[in-house]
């Protein structure tokens, strides 16, 4: 009797849920429902490219609609610059990360103890300036000639070896040990040596997640992400001593680098214990890790499909003369940044963005939308308990936004007066990009990811031609990963061969 009047209780409690949600929750237009357990997830994740799909139903729906999920449940899709504005805006309390997003960074360490979800949401404590402040201090010095020089010795090595020239080199692999090593010197005065062939455990772990099979397994992705954890406890077990001496060196007056784990365990107010420190350290690098070397892939791969912009970014940095500086990549070489800003804009390492409705809310729009009775609005209300989205990807791409080039590489939109549409000027975010999220929540390490990016493409395009290997027309698509990354298509891993040869 008990037994059954809990599972009525139960039925009851969810069905009352569901009635406020509908009644709380605009309900909008959108595809139907195409298979009755994953409602249209399946064609999503099965699909090659998920924004075509998003920016297809925006234009048939509006710039707000509904999509069909998995068991039964509704997603909302937001397409709009204004909406998800707000969305961003609010992206700490209001909108709160998935369940299973909680789970997965729980389980890789992400958390710590200074980072606590309570009530769905996840409370930061202030460490995201101490963060910024120490990468600020930090990256000026991290990709100095020396290091960054590593990459072309490692590729002169290859190329001469070839009888002919030019060598062909898996490109992706070496992106990835340059990302690594890149936030190792930078975030905790630790290379990681994968760029010099070492085989250090973190590498290892990476380079596991690299092969989409992995990632669709939970078990072997738990194991993999709890090797992560105890490799950076060990590593920061020396970095910790390291930061005491730090201590010991700046209390004598002496001055030496610190990293930036050193500068954060040493911060008065902060009083960071080993956990904390170690929590900080996985921060950093997976945020850092797969995003700078897929882009880095990707502008090598859009680079060898058009000669002319890599000849003209090329004349560019041999005029400059000299390796630039902190402040002249950041300021004195137009054509290399508007490069960037395209690769950033055309291939933004992460696809969407899935949030939570934490409180109800009131979404205002640009401009107005259907609903499902057939009602005009130009805002939308929603229930706690929704399931918002936004395509990052579609957003960057829309021919509606950025017109009618908005597929294709285009770096001069960037340095045209009127390349950029007054529709892109509406999406708030850095270059009118939603890559770097914006924000509560907008990634703490863009200034050093974009500074990284142009260091390193700069001293590969100088030095270096790149050619497709099969050609120009060869097709690429996306393999699951802790991100998604390019592969040629009917190829397996994450392989980027490219034919590079010496630039003379």
């Amino acid at each position: 009797m008990s037994n059954n009047y809990h599972c009525a209780l139960s039925v009851k409690c969810l069905d009352d849920r569901a009635l406020r949600w509908r009644l709380k929750t605009t309900q909008l237009r959108g595809p139907p429902r195409t298979s009755f357990i994953y409602g249209v997830s399946h064609d999503l994740a099965s699909s090659h490219d998920s924004s075509e799909m998003y920016e297809r139903w925006a234009t048939e729906y509006g710039v707000a609609y509904m999509i069909p999920s998995i068991l039964g449940q509704t997603t909302i899709v937001l397409c709009d610059p204004r909406a998800i504005a707000h969305l961003y805006a609010r992206d700490t309390w209001s909108y709160v990360r998935t369940p299973p997003e909680v789970v997965l960074l729980d389980t890789s360490g992400y958390y710590g103890l200074r980072v606590k979800p309570t009530g769905g949401a996840v409370q930061l404590l202030p460490l995201r300036k101490q963060l910024v402040d120490y990468l600020w201090i930090r990256q000026r010095k991290a990709l100095t000639p020396a290091f960054t020089y590593k990459v072309k010795g490692a590729w002169d090595t290859v190329i001469e070896s070839s009888k002919d020239g030019d060598a062909v080199i898996e490109v992706q692999n070496c992106m990835n040990h340059i990302s690594l090593d890149t936030i190792g010197i930078a975030g905790f005065s630790h290379d990681f040596g994968s760029l010099d062939g070492k085989r250090a455990s973190v590498t290892d772990v990476f380079d596991t997640f690299a092969f989409p099979i992995i990632m669709k397994m939970p078990t072997k992705r738990t194991n993999l992400l709890k090797k992560l954890g105890v490799t950076m406890g060990k590593i920061s077990d020396e970095l910790l001593i390291r930061s005491c001496r730090e201590k010991d060196v700046s209390m004598s007056g002496k001055d030496e680098e610190k990293s930036i784990i050193g500068l954060l365990s040493q911060d008065a107010e902060l009083h960071m214990s080993k956990e904390e420190v170690v929590a900080q350290m996985k921060v950093l690098l997976l945020a850092g890790y797969e995003t700078t070397s897929i882009s880095l892939t990707w502008v090598l791969i859009e680079l060898s499909r058009h000669s002319d912009v890599q000849t003209r970014l090329r004349e560019e940095l041999l005029a400059f003369g000299t390796d630039p500086t902190y402040d002249q990549l950041k300021a004195n070489l137009p054509y290399l940044d508007a490069v960037v800003h395209e690769i950033l804009r055309l291939h933004p390492p992460l696809g969407e963005l899935t949030r939570v409705v934490a409180a109800d809310d009131i979404i205002p729009l640009s401009e107005p939308v259907c609903t499902e009775s057939g009602k005009i609005t130009d805002s939308i209300s929603i229930a706690k308990g929704s399931l918002m989205v936004i395509s990052i990807r579609a957003i960057n791409r829309s021919l509606v936004i950025w017109g009618s080039d908005a597929k294709e590489f285009k770096p001069d939109r960037w340095l045209a007066g009127d390349g950029i549409s007054e529709k892109a000027k509406e999406v708030q975010g850095y270059g009118h990009l939603l890559t770097f999220a914006d924000g509560p929540r907008a990634c703490l390490g863009k200034d050093f990811a974009i500074v990284e990016f142009k260091t390193v493409l700069s001293l590969l395009v100088k030095n270096f031609v790149f050619e497709m290997r099969d050609g120009p027309a060869t097709a690429f698509e996306f393999a699951s990963g802790i991100l998604p990354r390019p592969r040629v298509v009917g190829e397996g891993g994450i392989g980027v061969p490219l034919r590079v040869c010496w630039y003379e």
